[in-house]
């Protein structure tokens, strides 16, 4: 990887069925930190994309009487769609189906064969439709899979294997001596324990199987999902043929719920270091979200949808941009990464009324409407700086990209929001529109001049994570948001427009009466 550059990927989501509050929860965590790291000048590349091989997807396309490479298409394109919505700022959006991906797996797939690192046995275990995993009778769990707890089906065929137990002792030493390898700790304990544990050889390839890549040595196997899947980071990043792209972003920093660390922590590296490739910059590992201490699934009917906690705020009022901020806020803010997270509509409603509605909102609105009634809406020039409001924004920004970099993002949210009461402290202490009355305008203007920008700054601030609400903060303060949200945008106070005539606004965050 080349110095000042940044790759960062979500996992390829299996196509059998519309994105939920997991996928979205991933996918606007990657998008946060690929935000933020093109504001403070990297060159990024932020994949993410759809897994579109495997028995599941067959099985889901038939369900719908469908072929599965028109199965693949509509669900495929539905999820670019949600990303849209969400405000996603992929810069690649890889599908396992596409021919550039094929190429790839077939290439490293054979040249593992040649090289003696996959070979012909007898495999016999229990396998998982749903989760695509092999599994031994000492993984169930009452009988089940440890991960989605459906049942699984016994499995006894010649396949190939993987010499993954050859690559233990190397795995776990690199995961012992990188302690930034795996994020947080707590993950990185549990894989040390499971690789001490003993790794077996990894069956790769499934017989019989239509929808999946096949094998180039044996073309009557197709390619175990996985496998095809996990290379998808090295596609995006034009192994092995583009040697300028893969050394200017390779390795990348994996994104991943709880339930596939092991592929992505284990299975990966192990297959990258029998290629002679790096490991993975690292693999953060976040949790999942519950609804009454239960784990979402359609059976149950307990199923997110952020496009629907979007629309229910559309309902009460808001813009749909703003919206879809909100509920980016709500995921970043309500439980540190890493954590489950419990969901309730009571625990979004409250934040969007505490943090949006009181906090941020009204800071703008009651800002805006100050100057408009005392001071024509024009913004003054410049005054006497408030050292405090200084300090707090440059103790964020010197913080600020050691906690992004770690995915702290409750941290960092809590500093901003600390920074807006800080501000809706000052319109209070200093009543600028009691100056306003008393004549002191060159005080009142030094007092909006802070205020505004206070709101400048927050608003750059916040833009990894809305986008929209930044922009739109931005604009009504005459800036442009592009030159705006830059690292050095931050570095100094007074970069406001003076005499910029703020237009009439209206509350940003409606209240929701409960």
């Amino acid at each position: 990887m080349k110095e000042g550059t940044f790759y960062i990927t979500t996992p390829i989501y299996y196509v059998n069925a519309s994105p939920h509050i997991g996928h979205s929860y991933t996918t606007i965590t990657a998008d946060v930190i690929a935000r933020f790291k093109r504001m403070w000048g990297y060159k990024v590349l932020f994949s993410t994309g759809t897994d579109e091989h495997g028995q599941k997807i067959l099985e889901a396309a038939r369900a719908q009487n469908r072929d599965p490479k028109e199965h693949v298409d509509i669900y495929s394109q539905v999820f670019k769609d949600t990303w849209k919505k969400l405000h996603i700022s992929y810069d690649d959006f890889i599908r396992t189906t596409e021919p550039r991906h094929e190429k790839v797996v077939k290439y490293i797939v054979n040249r593992l064969y040649e090289q003696g690192d996959i070979y012909k046995g007898i495999y016999e275990g229990w396998y998982c439709v749903p989760c695509e995993t092999f599994l031994q009778e000492d993984e169930l769990v009452g009988g089940n899979c440890p991960n989605c707890n459906r049942p699984v089906i016994w499995n006894q065929e010649e396949d190939y294997f993987f010499r993954m137990s050859e690559y233990q002792d190397r795995l776990l030493r690199h995961v012992e001596e990188n302690p930034d390898f795996v994020k947080p700790d707590t993950r990185r304990q549990e894989l040390i324990s499971r690789i001490k544990a003993g790794i077996r050889d990894l069956c790769i390839s499934r017989k019989g199987l239509s929808w999946g890549i096949s094998l180039p040595f044996s073309e009557e196997y197709s390619i175990y999902v996985w496998v095809d899947a996990l290379i998808n980071y090295l596609t995006v990043v034009g192994y092995p043929e583009d040697v300028e792209r893969f050394e200017t972003y390779w390795p990348a920093v994996h994104l991943v719920g709880k339930d596939i660390m092991w592929f992505h922590a284990a299975i990966w590296p192990a297959m990258l270091m029998a290629l002679g490739v790096e490991p993975p910059r690292q693999v953060f590992v976040h949790g999942f979200w519950t609804v009454k201490q239960e784990k979402m699934s359609k059976s149950k009917g307990n199923v997110i949808d952020p496009l629907v906690m979007a629309r229910s705020l559309v309902d009460k009022g808001f813009a749909e941009d703003i919206a879809v901020d909100a509920v980016r806020y709500f995921l970043m803010r309500e439980v540190p990464l890493g954590l489950d997270g419990e969901y309730s509509d009571e625990n979004f409603i409250h934040r969007v009324n505490s943090d949006l509605a009181n906090d941020l909102g009204n800071l703008f609105f009651r800002s805006v409407g100050i100057i408009t009634r005392y001071g024509d809406g024009i913004i003054p020039g410049s005054g006497t700086v408030d050292g405090e409001l200084l300090n707090i924004k440059d103790s964020i920004v010197k913080n600020l990209d050691g906690l992004m970099t770690n995915f702290e993002y409750t941290k960092v949210l809590t500093g901003i929001w600390e920074f807006i009461g800080a501000v809706n402290k000052y319109l209070d202490q200093k009543a600028p529109w009691s100056l306003a009355k008393e004549g002191k305008r060159e005080e009142f203007d030094s007092v909006m001049f802070n205020v505004f920008e206070s709101i400048r700054n927050i608003s750059i601030l916040i833009s990894p994570f809305m986008p929209e609400v930044s922009r739109y903060l931005l604009s009504s303060l005459g800036l442009d948001v592009e030159s705006s949200t830059r690292k050095e945008a931050l570095e100094s106070w007074g970069k406001l427009k003076p005499g910029w005539k703020i237009p009439e606004v209206s509350p940003l965050f409606p209240r929701i009466e409960v």
